[in-house]
């Protein structure tokens, strides 16, 4: 049946798994995508939502590459959101929520139609290792397929085990099989793993719900969208979520189940998210808190399942079912299926180079859940960097590795091989020290351009930048062109309360007064005048205002930017011997032996070096 040796065999068809095989076929390798289930491409399996703090950004990066999560996200929406609003737009994070159905399908749609891509349902039971390199993947009816390279993006399959209650079985999430085999390959070959947990909340019938007895949460007035390219719309037609709230009645209950709770009975070893905590968690950890917050989300625009975001649980059945009958407007719930926790296996990131490829065997990469992440987009991110790396290593193209200045990817890739993780790693913006540089507005300024030149985003997204960059700087130099007089100006300043114009002014300085905002700079008539001109939109006005209200912070931030880049130029030779430097502290030694930094940068961010190992470091090395 495989003849052919493969380019690259993607292994695992979630977030991770498609976005890698999308971008590597994408890019001209021959590419074959290995799934225990066509059916469930690209499953939500947990919220049917993409985006979010920090997420949303990702999101935007990924499209901006070229990745299709951007685009399925749209074309799939029920609700559209811009989350942090009320502050600065380096904290503006765009979240939908999805048609959970219609997203796994638009998913397998793109895919089918994406050339250069092959696919096959089948358990893989292990991997093909000669002499240090990735050969292939051995699958469960006893089939070599061999490949150059091989992307592992398991998810939690591998030797997944659910537990609801004190009941437990082998499973990769409700109702499908765990994956066995891969592990073991792996830790004789040499690699470190562990366990995770992570958990889900139960799917109810939105039927047997109160709505009446919850607060509405609709989506934007002005929804935007994900996808910088032309192949999508904002929404037109939106659905509500829906808010209410636990109480101590249910933490009672929750209560009561404690005993049978796998997390407190010691079943459960492993640690889970920190900031998805289960509802028994977050009662337990928070006792103070008579109650939290329950959104209700809808799974589609035609279905009638409903998911119970900040729910999730793995107690007992018959306790969660007793609990959430006595949450306000789920007095008569009826349960889909009860919600679930589910450990499985992990391999420590600092076992990684950059690029996502691992140190001990040349050509395997790893993605998404199997390095430690949680959340679809960090998954997505993942595999599009190895799909796209894979590619050009495949090719003898050196490797693609975005900063920490460049992108959240590049910040999320740098913590896991840098830092490592014990937990489940999930992004925030707090995680990156230029989001005033790394705003979703401008992912496609920052990375389009970068894609193009490796060959994955198109020259029509390229140009469609091109566009929108060259209309933004010409919008920014009209308002710093333009004079207004102290007649124009002073009854739009008075009404906001902000000092009068003593004489005329720059139109660039008024604007950036706090006070004065997109919809004051409208009132003017040459505004008026130049957006009828040149045929003006929102996005580009929007992107001239944060360019004007924002560019001192915006500069300084590249400053500092550019001081900490020249540490990036400082490479580490590749088998430097940390054992010689005799004044490093024995920790900054152990640590940089085993996770050989290729830069005095990288270096610097690992846990346990301080700033004077850094300094003899680079004392021992001639600088």
């Amino acid at each position: 049946m495989f003849q052919e040796i493969y380019d690259v065999i993607v292994v695992g068809a979630g977030h991770a798994g498609s976005e890698a095989a999308a971008a590597a076929a994408n890019m001209g390798s021959k590419t074959l995508l290995v799934t225990m289930s066509l059916q469930n491409i690209a499953q939500m399996s947990c919220n049917p939502a993409m985006g979010g703090i920090a997420k949303g950004q990702i999101v935007r990066e990924i499209d901006a590459l070229g990745g299709y999560s951007g685009i399925v996200s749209d074309k799939t929406a029920i609700q559209f959101k811009m989350l942090n609003k009320s502050k600065g737009p380096a904290m503006w994070s765009p979240r939908v929520q999805s048609d959970r159905m219609r997203f796994a399908e638009e998913w397998r749609l793109m895919l089918e139609a994406t050339p250069n891509l092959d696919f096959y349902q089948e358990m893989v039971k292990g991997l093909i290792i000669e002499d240090g390199k990735i050969k292939g993947i051995k699958t469960s009816l006893g089939l070599e397929i061999r490949s150059k390279s091989v992307i592992l993006t398991n998810g939690t399959f591998l030797n997944g085990l659910i537990h609801i209650g004190e009941k437990q079985f082998g499973g990769g999430r409700a109702g499908e099989s765990a994956a066995y085999g891969i592990t073991e390959d792996l830790v004789n070959a040499g690699f470190e793993a562990g366990r995770m947990k992570t958990g889900t909340p139960p799917r109810v019938d939105g039927r047997s719900l109160d709505y009446s007895k919850m607060r509405e949460e609709p989506g934007d007035a002005k929804p935007d969208k994900f996808s910088y390219s032309d192949e999508t719309h904002a929404l037109k037609i939106q659905k509500s979520c829906h808010m209410t709230y636990t109480s101590l009645e249910v933490h009672d209950i929750l209560r009561e189940g404690f005993d049978r709770s796998p997390m407190f009975n010691g079943r459960i070893k492993s640690l889970g998210p920190r900031y998805c905590p289960s509802i028994e968690d977050k009662i337990n950890r928070f006792a103070d808190k008579d109650r939290h917050q329950l959104f209700v989300e809808p799974e589609g625009w035609n279905t009638v399942e409903v998911y119970v975001n900040g729910f999730s649980t793995s107690l007992p059945e018959d306790v969660q079912f007793k609990a959430l009958r006595s949450v306000v407007g789920f007095e008569k719930v009826k349960f889909f299926r009860p919600g679930y926790a589910i450990e499985y296996d992990y391999f420590p990131p600092t076992q990684l180079k950059h690029t996502l490829e691992t140190k001990l065997v040349e050509g395997l990469y790893f993605a998404g859940q199997i390095n430690g992440t949680t959340g679809y987009e960090e998954a997505a991110s993942q595999g599009l960097m190895a799909g796209i790396n894979a590619h050009l290593k495949v090719h003898e193209k050196d490797p693609f590795i975005l900063k920490r200045d460049e992108a959240y990817i590049g910040v999320l890739i740098d913590d896991l091989i840098t830092k490592g993780t014990e937990e489940p790693y999930r992004m925030f913006t707090s995680r990156a020290e230029y989001r005033t540089l790394l705003r979703q507005d401008n992912a496609d300024f920052r990375l389009t351009p970068m894609s193009h030149e490796i060959g994955f985003a198109s020259e029509k997204r390229l140009r469609r930048m091109e566009k929108k960059l060259k209309e933004s700087e010409a919008m920014v130099n009209f308002f710093k062109e333009t004079s207004v007089t102290q007649v124009e100006a002073n009854p739009i300043l008075l009404e906001k309360e902000t000092a009068p114009m003593l004489q005329s002014d720059k139109m660039f300085k008024i604007f950036s007064r706090p006070q004065i905002n997109l919809d004051d700079i409208l009132k003017f008539e040459k505004v008026k005048e130049y957006i009828a001109t040149h045929d003006v939109d929102q996005e580009i006005l929007e992107q001239a205002e944060i360019q004007v209200k924002y560019s001192g912070y915006i500069e300084k931030e590249r400053n500092n930017a550019d001081k900490l880049t020249r540490l990036e130029d400082v490479k580490i030779p590749e088998n430097f011997d940390y054992t010689k430097i005799k004044s490093m502290s024995i920790e900054a030694k152990q640590k940089l032996s085993k996770i050989r930094p290729v830069t005095i940068s990288q270096a610097s961010r690992i846990s346990g070096v301080a700033p004077s190992d850094i300094s003899v470091l680079l004392i021992y090395m001639g600088r």
